[in-house]
């Protein structure tokens, strides 16, 4: 029996991009668009009706925009993984969007193997944000993001982050150096399959989606500061 085709819910309020899009992703046997959504209510209406499993979703859009719509996913435990979908690698929305959920962003222009690849990538658990791009990203807007203020929630986040062994501690700030599950194996000298089960752990204990949002987490509780790419107090990282 054939595993069925990922189901893809396309969100923009530009009619023709929806068009290309749809067109890409028809082109490949085991990926389906099940709908299209013109903004952010619509496609929380699609996304219940349909369960997609990715949600293409453009960032900037009326009524509701990219990042609502993506928060409002994630408050109603939707299974579906969100790219998010910029016209600028650097768009301001897209950290607010990594904060709200979504798993990655994908530039708009981008060429149809990538979209493709980016949408398996998803579905499978990944990230789609090359961490280049993703440090470079943190680096410009962490500055301006209002500090938590919240004392309870930061003491749960702290409380998480307890949990968190020795060795879980040094694959978390590798992550957020940029580095790929290979690159962690090779520094720490450990087995790719190894660097993979710790990950999986630290997502689980932190309670986060991917390892987007682990960078994200970091940047947001100290761990890590825009400037230094290392841990705070510490010594800088290259």
């Amino acid at each position: 029996m054939e595993p069925r085709p990922l189901r893809i819910l396309l969100v923009d309020d530009q009619e023709l991009m929806r068009m290309g899009f749809r067109m890409v992703i028809d082109s490949q046997d085991e990926l389906t668009v099940v709908g299209e959504a013109g903004n952010g209510l619509e496609a929380l209406a699609a996304a219940a009706a349909l369960t997609p499993d990715v949600i293409l979703m453009d960032i900037r859009m009326p009524e509701c925009d990219g990042v609502e719509a993506t928060r409002r996913l994630v408050e109603a435990d939707s299974t579906a993984r969100v790219i998010i979908l910029t016209t600028f690698d650097l768009d301001e929305y897209v950290y607010a969007a990594l904060r709200a959920g979504a798993s990655g962003f994908l530039l708009k222009d981008a060429p149809p193997a990538d979209l493709l690849a980016a949408i398996r990538a998803v579905a499978a658990g990944d990230a789609v944000v090359a961490p280049s791009v993703t440090r470079r990203l943190l680096e410009r807007f962490a500055r301006r993001l209002p500090a938590m203020g919240d004392a309870e929630a930061e003491g749960a986040a702290r409380g998480r982050l307890g949990q968190l062994t020795a060795r879980e501690h040094e694959v978390l700030l590798a992550v957020t150096r940029g580095l790929s599950n290979l690159e962690i194996a090779d520094e720490l000298v450990l087995s790719e399959a190894t660097v993979k089960s710790h990950v999986g752990r630290i997502l689980a204990k932190l309670e986060l989606r991917d390892r987007v949002q682990i960078v994200v987490f970091a940047y947001e509780h100290g761990l890590v500061t825009p400037r230094l790419r290392g841990l705070a107090g510490g010594p800088e990282h290259a």
